[in-house]
């Protein structure tokens, strides 16, 4: 068995994995796993994860958890000529990145799975203000460099984009976080992007506005 990626569209986690997949031209299959009813919790799914969460990763006999571990053991392992820039060995570069990645798990990725589990479809003040607040700290972080950690992309950006176009749904980056929307947009245009996060987010988006609307 080559590669496996069970996984959520919908998940900014999974998306990561998906984007760093296709970035480095893998050959890997997909098992989705429908986390609302239940697919996690099946025997065979916690043996494998006993976090029940997703995205899971799959190499041969070699079973890994959590986005941010998956997408760095891919580019070590299969990143080759892109493994220097998504992943350089320079200590303190390499410092900067998993900072970035730290910032996405802790700071980032709890909103986006808030707004993506429903929890937050009708933003209070405060919510929104948690959710600005981030972008803010990602504006400055994007004060110097082109990219979150450096001036050309990395793992950081792949982490940080997955949930950052997750919050936007619902909170759009606008002209106050001008450096967060430039990034945004340079991100976008790129094949990867559009393959693999994309159809997340449209999903997303639909729920969302059903969400609403069925409390209208």
């Amino acid at each position: 068995m080559g590669i496996v990626i069970h996984k959520s569209d919908s998940s900014p986690s999974s998306r990561a994995v998906l984007m760093i997949a296709e970035i480095l031209n893998l050959r890997y299959e997909t098992r989705d796993v429908n986390v609302l009813i239940g697919d996690h919790m099946k025997p065979e799914y916690l043996k494998k994860n006993p976090e029940h969460t997703v995205p899971l990763l799959e190499d041969g006999d070699f079973v890994l958890a959590d986005s941010h571990a998956i997408i760095t053991y891919l580019v070590s392992k299969y990143g080759a000529d892109k493994r220097a820039e998504l992943y350089p060995s320079d200590l303190a570069l390499r410092g900067t990145i998993d900072h970035r990645l730290f910032f996405d798990a802790t700071v980032l990725l709890p909103i986006s799975e808030r707004i993506l589990l429903g929890k937050t479809n009708n933003l209070n003040e405060e919510e929104i203000e948690e959710v600005q607040d981030a972008y803010g700290i990602l504006d400055k972080y994007l004060q110097e460099t082109r990219f979150v950690a450096c001036d050309y992309l990395t793992l950081a950006d792949i982490s940080c984009i997955a949930s950052v176009s997750t919050m936007d749904v619902l909170v759009p980056v606008d002209e106050n976080f001008e450096r967060v929307f430039t990034w945004i947009t340079r991100l976008k245009d790129e094949d990867w992007y559009q393959m693999a996060n994309i159809p997340g987010l449209n999903q997303i988006a639909e729920f969302l506005k059903n969400t609403m609307d069925d409390s209208a």
